[in-house]
């Protein structure tokens, strides 16, 4: 009051008369502009008990009253049309197509708002009951044109586009859940099937962002969204905005090929399909944080801008449910029996959710919705924790009695190895899982492999090895031979410590074990030497043959040779259906007989075989040279048998 009475004075006092004194107090009543009327006309006697002229400002009151209600008029005759033609505009251009009839329409939301904010209490009862109406129906049609606009402009999920590459690693596991034997006999000889692979997620690049909703329609619904909450609207809002990006997620999600389903169905589902759901879901994790929630994210913060409360509610209803079907699908896995092939799979899972988390807690603030990612992530980790040990379990105590008729690598030794060479790929993810302080220090050799130094997945593959490697030597002792037993560890030993040395696994487990377990090689190919052949060059010594080189007895002569053509060729048989698959370790196995018998061959029969080649059936004893034997030695190992008639003396 101090500033109107000093305006009044100052324009009083400058000598102007009358009109000043008028001009002044008209300039304070239109700064009041945006006050009730009521507070205007109190303004006005206020004035008029300073000085009587200013009694005729009553006269500007009443134009602003009437320019007042004209406004009002004008805006609620829009309303009012737009209501009366809302079935043919319905069925006619929508609304975003349609700027200038949709830009009048806010505009009289716009004007009805101001007026209603200039009422007061106290105001004209019928003037204040038709302008609620006029919103009421605005509200109403704005309602039902922001949810048309959302439909209409939502984008359709392009997730071709969105997948990135697919890395394949050779291996596969048995597509049926069967005890532990039979997933190893169905695995089959050949481990690099080119139709079989396991697949990690594909990639998704960081800079992938699409829109949602077509940018254009974000303005409109902006615009709508900002009167509806202004008059009071928001609730309505929120569930129409809600309801329809909910329902378009949802849809997301089937493109994606993500089912609702229950913890009790997925449990149910047969492991071939539950792995394809399972790689589903990986990629729908990945594409529905990194791409829909982050979109949701920027489509909410622009389309409720400046209104953070409402912004953070449409945002976390619109995104809970599809959240929540993933997470039941990651529990129901959690919680389900836990068999060797899902260790891959549930790894695939713990690492995308682990990987997207931080996103989460950055975009959602639903303290719920949190807690069960959490939760999901943490009951993954134990699964892939429960699934190793169960594995560990398996390969110590797969009692398979079935042998291997050649001698060859056995199906475990193909399947272990395969199996850990991809652990490797997930060593990160492991030791965090499995780091248990000295826990894994328990059961490991006491030898100079560095294990305290090793990390833990490390510590658990070389107890796993360790185990695999004890396994096969109670499954050697199936054979009675004791020189096919000798191969038979020779060849999975060999298997196991090529697996190792042509992968990651050889920096875990080191160059130490590498040596030591090359090492075991030699001696199984040392033993197989001494058990196959002792026999055969037994008949090659001097010892027993009655007398020196000069009188040497016939008939322990021709026993001496016959006996060894009968130990050789029974060997040659045994031995050309054994098989050595590793074409160097095969030829080393080769020079070493050779190297044994050929020389010792060749010395006894150049001390002695003149002695039976001068008489009578001198072929009968002497049936092969030392270049036959060498030639013969070079059938040795390739699984192929031969049957005596192919046995004959080359040189004739």
């Amino acid at each position: 009051m101090t500033t109107t009475t000093t305006s009044i004075a100052a324009a009083a006092g400058g000598g102007g008369g009358e009109d000043r004194v008028l001009a002044a107090a008209q300039h304070i009543v239109k700064s009041l502009g945006n006050t009730p009327k009521e507070v205007r006309e109190d303004m006005l006697l206020i004035f008029s008990s300073f000085d009587n002229r200013l009694s005729n400002l009553t006269s500007m009151i009443s134009d602003e009253s009437k320019a007042d209600d004209d406004r009002f008029d004008a805006a609620e005759k829009v309303i009012f049309r737009w209501e009366t033609n809302h079935d043919a505009m319905r069925s006619g251009v929508p609304w975003e197509e349609s700027p200038n009839e949709s830009a009048e329409y806010l505009l009289a939301v716009d004007e009805i708002l101001s007026l209603m904010e200039g009422l007061s209490v106290g105001s004209d009862h019928e003037i204040s009951d038709r302008a609620e109406n006029a919103i009421q129906i605005a509200m109403s049609r704005l309602e039902d044109e922001f949810r048309h606009i959302l439909i209409r402009n939502t984008v359709p999920l392009d997730s071709e586009r969105l997948y990135g590459s697919i890395r394949r690693v050779s291996l596969s596991f048995a597509s049926h859940d069967g005890d532990f034997a039979e997933e190893f006999e169905s695995f089959g000889e050949m481990d690099r099937d080119a139709g079989r692979f396991h697949e990690r997620g594909g990639s998704l690049g960081d800079d992938v962002c699409v829109d949602l909703i077509h940018p254009d329609a974000v303005v409109e619904l902006k615009e709508i969204a900002y009167r509806m909450i202004r008059s009071g609207y928001e609730k309505e809002c929120v569930q129409v905005y809600s309801s329809v990006r909910r329902d378009a997620l949802d849809e997301c999600l089937v493109i994606l090929g993500v089912e609702k389903l229950s913890i009790e169905e997925v449990q149910k589902i047969e492991w071939k399909l539950l792995d394809e759901k399972m790689k589903k879901w990986i990629h729908a994790v990945k594409i529905g944080v990194r791409v829909l929630l982050f979109g949701e994210r920027r489509l909410s913060d622009q389309i409720f801008e400046g209104t953070d409360e409402t912004r953070e509610i449409c945002f976390n209803e619109t995104t809970k449910g599809c959240i929540m079907q993933l997470l039941n699908f990651g529990e129901a896995v959690a919680i389900g029996k836990r068999s060797p092939e899902k260790l891959f799979r549930i790894l695939d899972m713990y690492d995308v959710l682990a990987d997207v988390y931080p996103d989460l807690e950055q975009m959602v603030s639903d303290e719920f919705v949190l807690a069960e990612a959490k939760g999901v992530l943490d009951g993954l980790g134990d699964a892939a924790r429960g699934t190793f040990a169960e594995f560990e379990n398996a390969v110590q105590g797969e009692a398979s009695k079935k042998p291997m008729l050649s001698g060859e690598i056995h199906p475990i030794s193909r399947y272990v190895m395969n199996y850990v060479r991809l652990l490797v790929d997930y060593s990160e993810t492991l030791n965090l899982l499995l780091d248990t302080g000295d826990d894994e220090l328990q059961g490991l050799p006491n030898d100079d492999l560095g294990i305290e130094s090793m990390s833990p997945i490390g510590r658990r593959l070389l107890l796993l090895i360790n185990n695999l490697e004890s396994n096969l030597g109670e499954k050697s002792k199936v054979y009675e031979d004791g020189a096919l037993q000798c191969v038979f560890m020779m060849n999975n030993i060999q298997y196991i410590v090529q697996k190792v040395k042509d992968s990651e696994l050889r920096k875990l487990l080191g160059d130490n074990w590498v040596r030591k377990r090359r090492g075991q090689v030699r001696q199984y190919a040392t033993g197989y030497l001494r058990a196959a052949w002792s026999k055969a060059l037994s008949c090659l010594k001097d010892e027993g043959i009655g007398g020196s080189t000069s009188n040497a007895s016939k008939m322990a002569l021709k026993e001496r040779f016959k006996n060894f053509n009968a130990n050789f060729e029974d060997l040659y048989r045994t031995q050309t259906a054994w098989k050595v698959p590793d074409a160097q370790l095969r030829e080393e196995l080769r020079i070493s007989i050779s190297e044994k018998v050929i020389p010792a061959y060749r010395s006894f029969m150049g001390r002695f075989g003149n002695q039976l080649e001068s008489g009578r059936h001198a072929g009968k004893y002497i049936k092969y040279t030392a270049d036959d034997l060498e030639s013969y030695v070079l059938d040795l190992f390739e699984g192929t048998p031969c049957v005596l008639h192919h046995l004959r003396r080359k040189s004739t």
